[in-house]
Order: structure tokens, then sequence, then C-alpha cells
């Protein structure tokens, strides 16, 4: 993830450069299989934002014991996972 952000910033460069970059960017992201790798790149993003949360909690001993412990890595993948649902649906258009 953190190798493909300066391709990443690079697109969204070019993309904001003129219409004629942003309507080829649009159509590189039309592509089925690319939007599967920009849905993965967003699960993998939102996987990392919410474990971070949850060490941030983990740093404050909140949630410390094996048990907690256990649900929270749980929660952070449930969580992530509905994100990218939600995220994805509006990647394919469902709204």
């Amino acid at each position: 993830m953190f190798l493909l952000l300066p391709f990443v910033l690079y697109l969204f460069e070019q993309s904001l450069t003129s219409e004629i970059s942003f309507a080829k960017f649009s159509a590189l992201l039309s592509n089925g299989f690319a939007k599967v790798v920009v849905l993965a790149l967003i699960w993998a993003y939102l996987h990392h934002f919410c474990a971070g949360v949850r060490y941030l909690i983990l740093d404050l001993h909140i949630g410390i014991d094996k048990a907690s412990a256990s649900k929270s890595a749980v929660s952070v993948l449930i969580v992530s996972l509905l994100l990218t649902v939600v995220f994805g649906a509006k990647l394919f258009g469902l709204f």
C-alpha cells in the first residue's frame, strides 16, 4: 500500500490537470478489474485505519485482556469489511 502511494498521487495529480486527463482517468476506472483493484486498496486503507484506532484505544489500557483484545480484533475486521461494502457500492454505482 505504501509503495503504491506515489502512483496514486500521480494519478490524482493527472486527473486534476485538465478535463482530458480526468476523462482518461475515468475511462481507466470504468474497467471492472481496475475497480476490484481499487476496492482492494480501499479495504487495505480502511482496515489499517480501523486497526490504528484499535491500537490507540489499547494504548489507553482499555481492552488489553485476551478476551477483549480478541473481540476488538474481530470487530476491526467486521467494521473494515462493512465500510468497504459501503465504499464498494458507491464505486460500482449502486447509489
